[in-house]
């Protein structure tokens, strides 16, 4: 029987959350908000020296395998988004004395192209009402940047990879979006700013620099980063692991590719709206596009996770509302059925004596708690886990009864 260890008062934070990362090497490469900290992360790993492997199956941005691999582990991830496996892939590499100089080299040239507009700009990637995330001059100079990168980097060699990760920290720094929360919101004419005031290839160059001040300190510890479907851990990452530490999507309707898709349009992961629903429709708690019309015919597979607590709730998400009741409740049921499948692989993968921690928040729909840390709890103790515990760690908002968890369990005996 798992039990719930709260030890109040709870505080937000800030220093658990995505904004402790922005300057700390290559965790703050590129931000997803709702990643954790590299504070959370090292907490759990710092003093389990005997756990050689680390795996964290649900890889996001990377925190957990980068840290790990700083810590000298083997670590492993992974992800159904590719974009997020390639970012993941690039914060964890060795780079050597000569990849960076020659990145260096090629950043200057890369300027040299933008400032003579001495290459054909790129087209416009298929964003919705691209208007509003960058102003024409924006639009305009980042087609050529991308279109030198690509002139003066070939492909898949480090400083491709590189000045790739400053074209996308420039989409951000000179687009008209607020990413101050999970709710993308517009600036009115924040483009000014930068069609005014700013060189842009200078804003390219300096973002470079930080880049290249994290790529020059290497981690000691190595790691794999899989793209496959974390409801099979085994089918595209080999065990056993002796620690995991992960943060999986919460039951939020929150969608990833939402955050992402300036990213993965403009790097040619999406080519339409139609790819961002099937990509969201293959994760787990994606819901865009047509993952979300998917819902209304979705019905619970055989073997679903059966919980008493969790159909009723489901049935009171159902009732209470016409139109998007349903949609919601087979949301929520769709979320904790693909979860169980999850948990049922894990142990495929895991050592004897194993330590798994969940970093999960709770969720509500129309007024009723979802409390996905007793569900993960439950499941992970009917499949045999034992000293399974759910610990809260912060608050998440200003509504209180949202709170973030630490879902804790070991695998078998020692």
């Amino acid at each position: 029987m798992s039990s719930i260890q709260k030890s109040p008062p709870l505080r937000q934070r800030v220093d658990y959350t995505y904004k402790f990362n922005a300057k700390t090497g290559r965790h703050g490469w590129l931000r997803l908000t709702p990643a954790y900290s590299i504070k959370l992360v090292e907490e759990l790993i710092i003093g389990r020296e005997k756990a050689r492997r680390v795996l964290d199956p649900f890889c996001g941005t990377g925190t957990t395998a980068l840290s790990a691999a700083n810590h000298g582990h083997e670590a492993a991830t992974i992800d159904v988004n590719p974009f997020l496996v390639w970012l993941a892939r690039a914060k964890t590499a060795h780079y050597s004395a000569n990849d960076i100089n020659r990145t260096q080299n090629a950043c200057a040239a890369v300027v040299d192209l933008v400032r003579q507009e001495a290459v054909a700009p790129a087209p416009t990637p298929p964003i919705y009402n691209i208007e509003r995330w960058w102003g024409q001059k924006a639009l305009v100079f980042l087609r050529l940047l991308y279109s030198a990168i690509a002139e003066v980097a070939a492909e898949n060699i480090p400083e491709r990879t590189l000045l790739m990760i400053g074209f996308c920290r420039c989409l951000i720094k000179l687009s008209n979006a607020a990413f101050n929360h999970q709710s993308i919101s517009f600036k009115e004419n924040s483009q000014l700013t930068f069609e005014l005031e700013a060189d842009m290839a200078e804003v390219f160059a300096e973002e470079v620099r930080f880049i290249l001040g994290g790529a020059s300190e290497n981690p000691p510890g190595t790691c794999v980063v899989a793209l496959g479907d974390s409801r099979q851990p085994a089918a595209v990452i080999e065990g056993p692991f002796d620690l995991v530490i992960t943060s999986p999507p919460y039951a939020n309707r929150i969608s990833y590719i939402r955050e992402l898709r300036p990213y993965m349009y403009w790097l040619g992961f999406l080519g339409d709206g139609r790819d961002a629903g099937e990509l969201d429709w293959m994760a787990i708690g994606g819901t865009w596009g047509i993952a979300t019309s998917r819902l209304m015919d979705w019905k619970r597979p055989a073997g679903h996770f059966e919980s008493a607590q969790l159909a009723r709730i489901l049935d009171r998400i159902s009732h209470a509302d016409n139109k998007n009741g349903t949609i919601l409740a087979n949301y929520v049921a769709k979320y904790f059925d693909d979860m169980w499948r999850h948990f049922q692989g894990l142990p495929l993968v895991l050592s004897r004596g194993a330590e798994v921690h969940y970093i999960v928040g709770n969720s509500a729909f129309y007024g009723q708690l979802v409390p996905t840390e007793h569900f993960y709890a439950e499941m992970l103790t009917a499949l045999g886990f034992a000293k399974v515990a759910c610990k809260a760690i912060r608050k998440r908002n200003s509504k209180k009864e949202l709170i973030e968890f630490d879902v804790i369990g070991k695998w078998g005996s020692d």
